[in-house]
């Protein structure tokens, strides 16, 4: 008996009744600890509380054993060692599956941009100059001009042919992941855990298109910890593709009669990007003491300093760390709102495969992980 398979299927049939474990626990007559267990896979279930579970959620047996394909070419590191990354894995699995099949059978296929670009990218040496280059060629890739922010990252991702997945757990460690085109994307995850600021989910989307355009070669579902050099590397083009050399500059200079936190403040909006990335940039340029003026700054303004548990005040020009962008929302001052952070490629087509017959309401529902009820509301809105 496959606990792993009987676990992703629970999760996924009671996410689309809109159920809570609790709930679930209490139709089915077991407890909430033995139901917790059984959904994570910690423990194998006797036949006859599988049998509670599937009457008292009113589906069939066979439903709880639906294969579940085995990711291979993924790019999933983590700061921390975590206990959901399978979980995870077999559901961003079932979401890639999803997600083609309703490309293939609607026909309706957006082609990968950046292909030629990664080929080219693995013959330049590693490196600050790499990850620059590479953001360079992204954004000509994008028809971007040199000053232009980018507004909107999960539309841009979307129509580059890279599926874009919000998926959000408790975790202050795990920020995102990438499959190669290989495996069935190319795709990148973000976790959008409400206390993770909007800052940091854009952050991470960049991020992770820097994987695919960078670390093709590092693509192994075996590896779960972090290889530092990728991670500055990844962290770097993250940077200059939000916020080109050239645009920082001129916005910076377009402040200078600004106080300082304003001007932080003001180039961190026109870019969406963290106020520690503007303060990155500025540190590169030699000047490490920015980290020290902005926090003296704020403080004096607002009275409140701004938490350096996630991230040293101190940091060495040179090192864009894993944790530089601002981790919670509570933390990044003058934040971006959830509405600036939305996918919507996954749920036009399935608003096309319900309208044309090839999928049922619920079937759709289940591929945008909403419950039956959220689903009829959703289809009654459209217009």
């Amino acid at each position: 008996m496959d606990q792993k398979m009987i676990g992703a299927n629970l999760r996924r049939i009671r996410e689309s009744k809109g159920l809570s474990q609790d709930k679930v626990a209490e139709l089915c007559g077991i407890s909430r600890p033995a139901y917790r267990n059984i959904e994570s896979g910690e423990s194998t279930p006797k036949v006859s509380t599988l049998q509670n579970i599937v009457n008292g959620l009113g589906i069939n047996l066979q439903d709880l054993f639906q294969p579940i394909r085995t990711l291979e070419k993924v790019r999933f590191r983590a700061l921390k060692r975590m206990n959901s990354r399978d979980q995870i894995l077999t559901e961003v699995a079932r979401w890639l599956d999803d997600f083609n099949y309703l490309e293939n059978v609607l026909n309706n296929h957006v082609e990968y941009r950046f292909k030629d670009l990664a080929n080219q990218l693995s013959s330049v040496p590693v490196g600050p100059y790499r990850a620059k280059y590479a953001a360079e060629q992204a954004r000509k890739a994008l028809d971007l001009s040199g000053k232009e922010p980018i507004r909107d990252i999960a539309g841009l991702l979307e129509s580059s042919g890279i599926k874009l997945y919000p998926i959000s757990r408790a975790s202050d460690g795990f920020f995102g992941l990438s499959v190669s085109e290989q495996d069935g994307g190319p795709a990148v995850v973000v976790n959008v855990w409400e206390r993770i600021s909007v800052e940091r989910w854009i952050f991470s989307a960049a991020h992770e298109l820097g994987h695919l355009l960078l670390h093709l070669e590092a693509y192994d579902v075996d590896e779960s910890i972090e290889d530092m050099e990728q991670e500055v590397e990844a962290n770097m083009f993250a940077s200059y593709f939000l916020m080109p050399e050239k645009a920082f500059e001129s916005e910076w200079d377009d402040t200078y009669g600004l106080a300082f936190v304003d001007r932080v403040l003001k180039v961190k909006r026109m870019f969406q990007v963290s106020y520690k990335t503007v303060l990155y940039r500025l540190s590169e340029k030699g000047d490490s003491s920015v980290w020290r003026k902005f926090q003296g700054a704020y403080k004096a303004r607002t009275g409140k300093t701004l938490s350096i548990t996630e991230e040293p005040e101190a940091l060495p020009p040179n090192k864009f760390q894993q944790s530089m962008p601002e981790v919670l929302r509570s933390q990044e001052p003058d934040s971006l709102s959830s509405s600036d952070f939305i996918e919507d490629r996954l749920s036009k087509l399935v608003r096309l495969a319900i309208e044309k017959d090839k999928i049922t309401l619920s079937r759709g529902a289940e591929i945008l992980r909403l419950n039956l009820e959220a689903m009829r509301e959703r289809v009654s809105s459209w217009e």
